[in-house]
């Protein structure tokens, strides 16, 4: 019977940061939007919003705390168990670049945007990708996957360099667009750190699997 209850709790984790990665991942699609259209209501709706998230992480850690006291989980589901305390961490964290993001958008939404929006909305689209991808490689031990993910992060960084290096001449040669220009690599930084914490979580399925913790990008 406990193994059933384990087994059920586990469970219960799993859709549970499944949701959590759902949040996040449409806080990232609403701040990109919201930099398109320089909407500031759908950008206000994403620091709103980023609320329910920390919400969950606190109960989902005290979930976690209270099947370790309970249950008290060896091995494998130990392992487990830590893990999803240091997963639902990182993607609370995620949640809050994109409420940077939707802060930056507050702040040049009633000037132009500097150029067109080609390799930051592709960050973004890749994020939500692969956290989808990672959370279900995790519940499903997949450690390809995350090695994967893991070493794909460099044409996040790439991007990122892209976009730095097109603003970057374009202040050079207008020194009045530094202000738009510099918030715009703000947005994209916040994009690298995000794809930075999916990264973490691949090293996690990979600790989960092996019982190895491994830097897999370093």
């Amino acid at each position: 019977m406990t193994r059933e209850i384990l087994d059920r709790q586990l469970h219960e984790l799993f859709e549970a940061l499944q949701a959590m990665g759902v949040l996040v991942e449409k806080a990232i699609e609403k701040s990109i939007q919201a930099l398109a259209r320089r909407d500031t209501r759908l950008a206000e709706a994403v620091i709103e919003e980023d609320t329910a998230i920390d919400r969950v992480r606190w109960d989902l850690e005290e979930e976690c705390l209270r099947l370790l006291a309970t249950q008290q989980p060896m091995a494998t589901d130990l392992r487990t168990v830590g893990a999803i305390m240091s997963i639902i961490s990182d993607i609370e964290r995620m949640g809050d670049h994109a409420e940077g993001i939707a802060r930056l958008v507050l702040r040049i939404a009633d000037q132009p945007l500097l150029k067109p929006l080609i390799d930051i909305p592709r960050m973004a689209k890749k994020c939500q990708e692969d956290l989808r991808l990672v959370i279900q490689a995790f519940i499903d031990h997949d450690v390809e996957t995350a090695r994967r993910i893991c070493a794909e992060d460099d044409e996040v960084d790439a991007l990122y360099k892209q976009v730095f290096s097109e603003l970057l001449v374009i202040m050079m040669g207008d020194p009045g667009t530094v202000d738009r220009a510099t918030y715009l690599i703000w947005v994209a930084h916040n994009l690298e750190r995000i794809h930075d914490r999916i990264t973490n979580i691949g090293e996690r399925v990979v600790y989960l699997v092996t019982g190895k913790m491994e830097q897999l990008n370093p």
